[in-house]
């Protein structure tokens, strides 16, 4: 159990943090590597299969684990290797998860138990823009082909987002509490 006096310290980066790095530069990745063990690759939205390269690039291609938040947990689970990542709808508040990410920082083999999937397959990192030229020209693709009459009802239609229950913790004093 997480102790009052015990925090999870989060380093920001980006134009809302203290840090800065920008993107594409490699340094950064590196940093990710060797000073952090967790990455919460929080999306903006929580929309169904959006997930984006906060997970993909920034996260799962490196030595690091994602913990998650935009897409549903079975948008997650159909794209991503089996326990690669920790999705915050796996707990009940903030405070539930800081604890279990301070058990995973003291196990080494529960915290490891997360990268077995390494090894296993091939990661991908594809430029978008290729992926679709590619998938235009796979004739597999084109035998069950789909379409959307209205692409707004399908992109932002009833059901498409969920609550963001997470996102109603409010930060005071650094440390994560609920409102």
């Amino acid at each position: 159990m997480l102790m009052d006096n015990e925090v999870l310290e989060v380093d920001i980066y980006g134009f809302c943090g203290t840090f800065k790095c920008h993107r594409r530069n490699v340094k950064c990745f590196e940093i990710l590597d060797r000073d952090y063990k967790f990455y919460l690759a929080f999306e903006n939205s929580n929309c169904k299969d959006y997930i984006t390269e906060k997970f993909y690039v920034n996260a799962l291609s490196r030595n690091i684990l994602p913990i998650v938040m935009g897409a549903r947990p079975e948008d997650y689970e159909s794209g991503a290797p089996l326990k690669s990542y920790i999705h915050v709808d796996e707990f009940s508040s903030p405070k539930e998860l800081a604890e279990y990410l301070h058990i995973l920082d003291r196990d080494d083999e529960l915290y490891n138990s997360y990268f077995k999937w390494k090894g296993t397959g091939e990661f991908i990192n594809t430029f978008f823009w290729c992926r679709i030229c590619a998938m235009l020209h796979d004739e597999s693709y084109l035998q069950n082909p789909k379409w959307y009459p209205d692409v707004n009802a399908w992109w932002r239609g009833r059901g498409v987002c969920t609550s963001d229950s997470w996102r109603n913790y409010k930060a005071r004093n650094d440390v994560i509490k609920d409102d």
